[in-house]
Parts: structure tokens; C-alpha cells; sequence
């Protein structure tokens, strides 16, 4: 995603358009794409969070089953 490398490039022209329309439309199209690709990281970090307690949960719940089927018995 490497919002960062498009923040460090904000201001640089894209295909060389050095005039001001060229600056103006690299500036603000790589805005959009430092908003865009900031929220899709926090997304893609929200899901690896996600996945990484329902890892960490899963031994406690297989345990938790094991046991409690272990007594009812």
C-alpha cells in the first residue's frame, strides 16, 4: 500500500508534466491516492488483527469443548 512513498512523492510531477497543470493534477490524484490507500491499509490491518485473536482463541475454544464434553460424559 505504502502510503508513505506516495506522501514522500506528493509534490514531484508525474510523466514529467512540469507545468502547473501537470502539478496540479499529480498533486491532487496523488492526495486521493494517500486518503484511499490509508483507509485499505487500516482495513487490511483491522483484518489481520481480526484473524490473528481468532487464532489465539482457537486452542482456548477447542479446550473449552474438550473439557466440557469430557465432564458431561
Amino acid at each position: 500500500m505504502s502510503p508513505g512513498l506516495w506522501l514522500k512523492n506528493i509534490f514531484v510531477p508525474m510523466f514529467g508534466q512540469y507545468d502547473w497543470q501537470g502539478r496540479l493534477v499529480s498533486f491532487f490524484m496523488r492526495l486521493v491516492q494517500v486518503v484511499v490507500r490509508s483507509v485499505a491499509l487500516v482495513f487490511w490491518l483491522i483484518a489481520c488483527l481480526v484473524l490473528f485473536v481468532l487464532w489465539l482463541a482457537l486452542p482456548v475454544v477447542v479446550a473449552t469443548g474438550l473439557i466440557s464434553s469430557a465432564i458431561k460424559k
